[in-house]
C-alpha cells in the first residue's frame, strides 16, 4: 500500500509542475501580446496621428481673433482726387479674462462674487468717457457699456474682444493707453471708416460697401467665400461678419485688391474657453490702391450738365411743350483709342456716405432707392412702374449709321444709290403697314449719307429692312434675315456685354429676337430705324467708338492701374480690341459723312465732329413717350472721344441730349484737348506753395 501511495504522489507533483509551467508561459505570452499592442499603438499615435493631434491641441489652446483689414483707396484719373478712401479711427475693446455670466455667478459663494468687480469697471469707464470724450457726442452710460460687454455670451464667445466704443477722442486714447493696467483686458485698436468724395463723383460707378454678413446673404461671390473658408486657411484671409466689403461698382469689382488682409490677435485660452497668458498680434495689411479712368473735373461737369438740362426741359418749351417728366439722364464719355471711360453719369445721384459704415438707415434708403443703381449699364425703373420709361430706352435714329453700313455690306445698295423719299414707307400684306418720317417730312432724292443726315425712316425701311428680308426670304429658315441683323448688332456691341470692369452689366433687350408675334419682315422694318432694340448708354458709347475707329470694338475700362501702398504698380490695364469689323473704307466714309445733323447746341464748336440724333418713341402707361438720344465723336478726323447721352422723356434728342454732349466735349477739351492740347488756363498761383 505504501508503494502505491508513493507512486500517486509522484504523479500529482508532476501534474502540478506542468500546470504551473503552462500558466507561467501563458502569462508571459499574454504580456508579450499586450506590450506589443501598446507599442504599436504608441507608434501609430506618434507617427500617424501625432501631427493631427498636435494641431488640434494647438487649436484648442489658441484662437485667432481677426482685426479689421485696411481698405485701399480709389483715385480718379489724376491720382490726386480720392473717390473712395478709408480713415483711421481708434476703438476701445475689452477681452473678458473671467467668467461673469449669471449662471456662474449664481454658483459662487457670496464672498466670491465677481459681478461687482465688472460693474465697478463699467462705471469707471463711463466716468472716463464723460471726462475725456468728445463733448458734442452723447455720453455712454454704464448700462450701455455693460450691454456691450455681453457677459452672458449671447453674441460673442468667451475669448472674443468686445467693442465698447469707437471713434475715441485723442484724450481718451491717451488716457487708456496710460492707464491700461487699471482696466484688465483693455485694448485700443485702430480701425477704418469708409468715406466717399463729398462732391458725389460717379457714385454709382464707384459703388458702395456693406457688411460681409449682409453681403453673403445676397451675393454668390461672398457665399462662396464663406463655404470655402476653413481653419487651415491663412487667418489674414478669413472674412469677418462685421467687416465692410464691396457690394457694387468698383468697390465690388476690385474687392480682392482693395481689401488687403485682416490682422489677427492670437489669444491663448484655457479649457473654459477663457483667455489667458499674453496675446500676440499680427497687424492688418492695407489693400492696394485703384486708379480709375474717371476724371473728376469732367465727371462733375457731366453730372451738372445733365441736371441743368433736366431743369431747362421742365421750364422751356420744345416743339410747343415742356417736358416735366424728364427726371433722369445718363451719359458716357469714352476715349476711342484706349477704351478709357472718362465720365459715366447716372443722374440724379446721391451721397454714397450713407453706406460708409456698411449699413444704411431705412430713411436714407427711401431717399435713394430709385437712383442708387447705375443706369448707364443696367435698366431700372423710376419708381413709378408703368408710368415712365426705364433707364434704357429704344435707340431711335442713332441706329441709322449702322443700318446703312449693313445695307452697304449686304449689297442691298451702293454708296452711289439714290432713293426717292416720299415721306413714308409701306410693307406687309397689301402694304398694310406704314412708317412715316418724323413730322411727315418728304426729303426727295437721297443718297445713303443724306438719308442719315436727314434721318429718313422711309429710306431705312425700304432700302434696309425690306431688302434684307427679301435677300434671305428664300432661305429655308424664315428668320435668317433677322439672324443676320442680330449678328451685326453684336459685332458693334449692341445686345452683348461691353466687357466693362463693372458688375451686373445688362446686355440689352433685343426685341426683334424675342417677339414671336411679329413677322420677320415687320421686325426688320422697325429695327432698321431703331424701334426693335433697347441698349444701355455704355453700349451706345462703345458702338459710337466702333464708328469712330472704323471697326474696332474697344473694351471699356474704368481702371487704368493698381498700385500697392508703396506706390509700386501691381497691375496695368492696356487697351483691348474685343473684335474688329472689316468693311471697305468707302462704306465707313459714306456713313461718317452722313453723321452731320444740325444741332444748335454745337454752334461755335471749334471742331468738325460726327453726330447722330435720335428720338425714340415708346408706349408707356398707354401714352407715347419721346426719349432723347444722342451719339457723337470728335474730331471727325483723328477722333479722340465718343459720347452717348440718353434723356428719357426728354423729347427730341437734338434739344434734350445734344446740349449735354456739347458740355462733355468742352470739358474734355479743357482737361485733355480734343486735339491733344489742353485748353484749361492754369492759374500761376496754383503752383505756389504746392
Amino acid at each position: 500500500m505504501r508503494k502505491i501511495d508513493n507512486e500517486q504522489g509522484t504523479d500529482n507533483g508532476t501534474s502540478d509542475r506542468k500546470r504551473f509551467s503552462f500558466r507561467i508561459n501563458l502569462f508571459f505570452f499574454s504580456s508579450f501580446i499586450i506590450f506589443t499592442v501598446i507599442i504599436v499603438r504608441l507608434a501609430i499615435l506618434q507617427f500617424v496621428d501625432g501631427p493631427q493631434l498636435k494641431q488640434q491641441e494647438a487649436s484648442n489652446v489658441t484662437k485667432n481673433v481677426p482685426l479689421t483689414p485696411i481698405r485701399g483707396t480709389i483715385y480718379d484719373s489724376t491720382g490726386q482726387n480720392r473717390l473712395a478712401y478709408s480713415t483711421p479711427v481708434q476703438s476701445l475693446y475689452i477681452t473678458l479674462s473671467k467668467n461673469y455670466s449669471d449662471s456662474v455667478e449664481k454658483s459662487r459663494k457670496p464672498d466670491k462674487k465677481l459681478l461687482p468687480e465688472l460693474e465697478n469697471m463699467t462705471q469707471k469707464l463711463a466716468n472716463r468717457f464723460a471726462e475725456y470724450g468728445d463733448k458734442n457726442e452723447p455720453k455712454m452710460t454704464a448700462e450701455q457699456i455693460m450691454d456691450a460687454m455681453d457677459r452672458n455670451y449671447q453674441r460673442l464667445s468667451g475669448f472674443t474682444p468686445r467693442l465698447i466704443k469707437t471713434n475715441l477722442s485723442k484724450e481718451e486714447v491717451a488716457y487708456f493707453m496710460q492707464h491700461k493696467s487699471e482696466f484688465p483686458g483693455i485694448d485700443v485698436v485702430e480701425e477704418t471708416v469708409r468715406h466717399y468724395d463729398p462732391d458725389t463723383v460717379a457714385v454709382q460707378t464707384v459703388g458702395y460697401i456693406k457688411s460681409y454678413k449682409s453681403a453673403r446673404e445676397t451675393l454668390t461671390k461672398y457665399k462662396n467665400i464663406q463655404k470655402s473658408m476653413s481653419a487651415e486657411d491663412d487667418p489674414g484671409l478669413i472674412y469677418m461678419d462685421n467687416e465692410s466689403v464691396g457690394f457694387d461698382g468698383l468697390e465690388y469689382q476690385y474687392q480682392e485688391q482693395l481689401r488687403g488682409k485682416n490682422g489677427y490677435k492670437t489669444v491663448p485660452i484655457d479649457p473654459r474657453n477663457m483667455p489667458e497668458g499674453v496675446d500676440s498680434v499680427t497687424p492688418p495689411q492695407k489693400g492696394d490702391n485703384v486708379y480709375s479712368t474717371i476724371n473728376k473735373e469732367i465727371q462733375v461737369k457731366t453730372e451738372n450738365a445733365i441736371m441743368d438740362q433736366l431743369r431747362w426741359l421742365h421750364s422751356h418749351a420744345v416743339s410747343g411743350k415742356t417736358h416735366p417728366y424728364a427726371k433722369t439722364g445718363f451719359a458716357v464719355a469714352m476715349e476711342v483709342d484706349t477704351g478709357n471711360v472718362v465720365a459715366m453719369a447716372s443722374m440724379p445721384d446721391y451721397d454714397a456716405n450713407y453706406w460708409q459704415t456698411g449699413n444704411i438707415s431705412s430713411d436714407n434708403y427711401k431717399k435713394i432707392q430709385n437712383v442708387y443703381l447705375n443706369g448707364t449699364i443696367r435698366s431700372f425703373g423710376s419708381g413709378q412702374s408703368g408710368q415712365h420709361p426705364e433707364s434704357v430706352v429704344l435707340l431711335g435714329s442713332t441706329i441709322k449709321p449702322l443700318s446703312v453700313l449693313i445695307g452697304l455690306e449686304e449689297s442691298l445698295f451702293s454708296t452711289s444709290s439714290y432713293y426717292q423719299d416720299t415721306g413714308a414707307a409701306y410693307f406687309g400684306r397689301n402694304n398694310s403697314s406704314r412708317v412715316r418720317n418724323s413730322s411727315g417730312h418728304v426729303y426727295g432724292g437721297l443718297d445713303p449719307a443724306s438719308a442719315i443726315r436727314h434721318s429718313s425712316n422711309a429710306f431705312m425701311v425700304d432700302m434696309v429692312g425690306k431688302r434684307l428680308y427679301n435677300k434671305y426670304i428664300n432661305n429655308a429658315k424664315e428668320d435668317q434675315g433677322v439672324n443676320v441683323w442680330d449678328r451685326y448688332m453684336k459685332e458693334f456691341g449692341l445686345g452683348v456685354s461691353t466687357g466693362v470692369d463693372l458688375p451686373s452689366e445688362w446686355s440689352g433687350r433685343r426685341e426683334y429676337a424675342h417677339n414671336s408675334k411679329e413677322s420677320s419682315l415687320s421686325k426688320l422694318a422697325y429695327a432698321s430705324f431703331g424701334q426693335q432694340g433697347k441698349y444701355t448708354t455704355l453700349q451706345l458709347a462703345q458702338y459710337t467708338a466702333v464708328l469712330a475707329t472704323k471697326g474696332k470694338r474697344m473694351e471699356p475700362h474704368l481702371v487704368s492701374q493698381i498700385k500697392d501702398t508703396n506706390g509700386n504698380v501691381v497691375q496695368m490695364f492696356k487697351p483691348k480690341v474685343l473684335n474688329e469689323v472689316k468693311f471697305p473704307d468707302a462704306y465707313w466714309n459714306e456713313v461718317i459723312r452722313g453723321m452731320a445733323t444740325d444741332v444748335s447746341a454745337f454752334k461755335g464748336f471749334p471742331y468738325d465732329f460726327a453726330r447722330k440724333t435720335g428720338t425714340s418713341q415708346q408706349s408707356v402707361g398707354r401714352e407715347l413717350k419721346d426719349n432723347g438720344v444722342f451719339i457723337a465723336f470728335a474730331p471727325r478726323q483723328n477722333p479722340k472721344l465718343a459720347v452717348a447721352v440718353v434723356i428719357p422723356e426728354g423729347g427730341f434728342g437734338a434739344w434734350s441730349a445734344g446740349p449735354v454732349a456739347r458740355k462733355i466735349f468742352d470739358a474734355y477739351d479743357e482737361v485733355y484737348g480734343l486735339d491733344g492740347v489742353p485748353k484749361k488756363k492754369i492759374d500761376s498761383t496754383d503752383n505756389d506753395g504746392k
